[in-house]
């Protein structure tokens, strides 16, 4: 059991400061090449804050354990709604005001749906995972014109403010990036192995091991990212950072998952975790989308409190089914 333990905090020591090598390799270089900065916050950001939930779930569904897979995926949504939005706002309130960000929280909510659809039979088939990849593609290229075409975004003023602050070498961006990546690579494997040995010396499933400890490890860049935003007054980074993962962990996490290994899934994933990942989506319509207030949204400190009780709830519901 200590050994197993061991694993899992190593692991998600190295994955998290791995991380946070990756994303600022990645934006840096993108930097140097030209990238502009609104796609850079909106797919290298976005992508490498789920680096830790893309390689831990691809290494779960290559060694056969999809419930691992799927629970880090889906717990990872899960955490990023309730605990880091609600924990960020209720330590300052987060303003929405990227036109950009107001348009990406309806597809977050139609891609949730999609997830849905796909998952009430109770199989994520690979022509299901598939689909998924080619919406993820589908988006990526409507981000890529997007960002081409809009200027004086609110999100795209904040990354040009951070890629000023961490201004690299090219040289030292490669290395940054090449050695993140392997080490990515390195503590997820370590942390598969720590969870599912945990896992089975408590008797209790992966995919209850994968919505909670593994989630919430996996989600801490996501959760200093958003901290870290919110203390500059960068609050649409905060915001974005969050919608942005979601829709990674949903179309490239799950549709990497099953693409390499379809599986089943419990009924429970279903009728719990999906309804609450379904409800939490929605949340962010009344709370972000500013329908009080025309052009501005504002996720205050109550809705914060309301979030974040709303993951204690959660977790709750979970360990009352995992040893009740």
């Amino acid at each position: 059991m200590t050994l197993f333990i061991i694993a899992i905090l190593l692991g998600l020591l190295l994955l998290v400061w791995s991380a946070e090598r990756f994303v600022e390799g990645a934006a840096s270089l993108a930097d140097h090449f030209g990238m502009p900065s609104l796609l850079i916050g909106m797919v290298v950001v976005g992508f490498g804050t789920s680096a830790p939930e893309i390689a831990v779930s691809v290494l779960a569904s290559i060694q056969g354990n999809p419930d691992l897979a799927i629970g880090n995926a889906y717990g990872s949504n899960i955490t990023n709604i309730s605990l880091i939005l609600g924990l960020t706002a209720l330590l300052s309130p987060i303003a929405v005001e990227s036109k950009i960000l107001r348009k990406e929280l309806p597809v977050l909510a139609a891609v949730t749906l999609l997830a849905v659809l796909q998952l009430q039979d109770g199989y994520l088939s690979r022509a299901d995972a598939l689909v998924l990849l080619l919406v993820f593609a589908l988006l990526l290229a409507l981000s890529v014109h997007t960002a081409m075409q809009k200027k004086g975004d609110a999100l795209e003023e904040e990354v040009e403010q951070e890629l000023e602050v961490r201004e690299m070498p090219l040289w030292r961006s490669m290395l940054s990036l090449s050695g993140g990546l392997v080490l990515l690579v390195m503590s997820s494997r370590m942390l598969v192995w720590g969870a599912v040995g945990i896992a089975g010396m408590l008797g209790v499933s992966s995919l209850i091991i994968g919505l909670t400890v593994v989630a919430v490890g996996t989600s801490l860049p996501e959760l200093a990212t958003s901290l870290v935003a919110v203390r500059k007054g960068e609050h649409d980074l905060a915001f974005g950072n969050v919608l942005g993962s979601n829709l990674f962990n949903t179309l490239i996490v799950v549709g990497a998952a099953g693409s390499i290994h379809p599986f089943h899934v419990g009924p429970e994933l279903f009728s719990r975790d999906m309804l609450v990942m379904s409800v939490l989506t929605a949340s962010l319509f009344v709370f972000g989308f500013g329908f009080r207030k025309a052009g501005t949204g504002r996720i205050n400190r109550v809705e914060g409190a309301v979030l974040l009780s709303a993951y204690v709830a959660y977790t709750a519901w979970l360990v009352v089914t995992a040893f009740g």
